[in-house]
């Protein structure tokens, strides 16, 4: 067994608590559908980081109420990078699995895909 990373990224509507847990969610949710195998059993650590315009929540509280209890979380704040992608919650799985680098599935959601088009997800 490897560890192996799973990113993704979503850009959050608005910097609200609801904003930024509901983004975290559907993200993990995407990143659960896109790797049927992924159980929280199996994650090393997650690691999530959004841009300095979001404040209002730690998108880790979103992996809890998915019941990610013994998962060890961890936020960061991004880069402020001259013309980066504003309101993005980006997340990095450490995964343990079997899986090989190209049967991960990485999933970038809606205006996020623009970072990375070959991991937009659901795939085109």
């Amino acid at each position: 067994m490897a560890l192996r990373g799973v990113r993704g990224a979503i850009v959050v509507d608005e910097n609200t608590t609801d904003g930024i847990l509901s983004a975290a969610s559907q993200l993990l949710e995407a990143m659960i559908v896109a790797n049927p195998s992924l159980s929280p059993d199996e994650i090393a650590s997650c690691f999530f980081t959004v841009t300095p315009d979001l404040t209002a929540e730690y998108p880790a509280k979103a992996a809890r109420q998915m019941g990610w209890i013994d998962v060890p979380l961890i936020c960061a704040q991004e880069m402020a990078v001259p013309n980066g992608l504003k309101r993005c919650l980006r997340i990095l799985i450490h995964w343990n699995t079997d899986l090989s680098p190209a049967e991960i599935q990485h999933v970038y959601l809606g205006e996020a895909a623009q970072l990375r088009p070959e991991w937009e997800f659901p795939r085109r």
